[in-house]
C-alpha cells in the first residue's frame, strides 16, 4: 500500500494515546478489492496475528487483469509490534511497474533511534525518532485505537526507513457507506504527511473506519505513483 503508510491535516492536535492492541480481535484478516480510476486493479489483505508477546501485522497488495498487464503491483509490508502497538521491526518489499524496493528498519525507543537498511542499494543509515513514531503499517492500527471524534486531529510521526514524516490525522465526519458487504456507519479520517514543511507526493490517505469499537477500515484511498488507488472491504470480518 504505497508509502502508507496508511495516513493527515490541520492545526488542532490533541495528544491521543492508542488503545491496547488487544482491543482488536487477534487474529484478524481483512480482504479488499483494489480499484484504480474505477477499474478493478487487484486485491489486498490486512492481517494481524499473535506471536508470543508481539503482534505481526502484514499487508499485501497485488494487481490483476488488465492493470497487471501494463503496471504490475506486488507489494508486501510487515510490522512486528509490542502488544501495545509500538513498532519493533518493519520490512517492505515493493514491485510497482519498473520500481523495486526492499527495506528493513529496527526501532529502539530507549535510544530514540531507528536503524534502516536498503537491501537493494546496500545502504544502511541511523535516524533519530520520537516517542510517538510508527511505521507505515503500525500507524494504521495506532489510528484505529485512537478516539476518533469529528473535528479532532491526531499528531504523530511515521518513519518510512528513509526519513521521519510529521503526520497529522484529521477526523472529518460520520458517513454511511454502501459496500459489497452491506451498509456501514463510518468515521472518515484524512491524513497528510510532511517532511521539513513539504507535503508528501505519495502516501497521503483517507480512511473510513466503522463507527464501533473495532474501527475496521471499510474503505481506504491512497496516492501512489500511478494515481489514486481505492481499497474496499469485501471479506474477512
Amino acid at each position: 500500500m504505497a508509502k502508507l503508510p496508511i495516513l493527515i491535516c490541520p492545526i488542532l492536535a490533541l495528544v491521543l494515546m492508542a488503545a491496547p492492541a488487544s482491543a482488536f480481535p487477534v487474529p484478524e484478516r481483512l480482504v479488499y478489492e483494489a480499484t484504480w480510476s474505477g477499474i478493478k486493479a487487484g486485491s489486498a489483505i490486512l492481517e494481524v496475528t499473535a506471536q508470543d508477546d508481539e503482534l505481526r501485522l502484514t499487508n499485501t497488495i497485488r494487481s490483476t487483469g488488465v492493470v497487471s498487464a501494463f503496471f504490475k503491483i506486488d507489494d508486501r509490508t510487515e510490522s512486528v509490534t509490542t502488544r501495545a502497538g509500538k513498532p519493533k521491526f518493519f520490512r517492505e518489499n515493493k514491485r510497482e511497474g519498473s520500481y523495486r524496493a526492499a527495506r528493513e528498519a529496527t526501532f529502539n525507543f530507549s535510544t530514540l533511534k531507528a536503524n534502516s537498511v536498503d537491501l537493494v542499494k546496500k545502504v544502511e543509515q541511523t535516524d533519530t525518532i520520537t516517542p510517538r513514531t510508527y511505521d507505515n503499517l503500525s500507524s494504521i492500527y495506532f489510528i484505529r485505537g485512537a478516539e476518533l471524534i469529528p473535528g479532532r486531529s491526531i499528531s504523530f510521526d511515521i518513519y518510512d526507513t528513509k526519513r521521519l514524516w510529521n503526520t497529522e490525522v484529521r477526523v472529518v465526519k460520520l458517513q454511511e457507506l454502501t459496500t459489497p458487504l452491506g451498509k456501514f456507519r463510518t468515521v472518515m479520517v484524512t491524513s497528510r504527511l510532511r517532511h521539513d514543511g513539504e507535503e508528501a507526493k505519495v502516501g497521503n490517505a483517507t480512511f473510513w473506519f466503522t463507527d464501533d469499537s473495532r474501527r475496521i477500515p471499510v474503505r481506504i484511498t491512497t496516492t501512489m505513483k500511478v494515481g489514486e488507488v481505492t481499497l474496499t472491504l469485501v471479506g474477512g470480518i
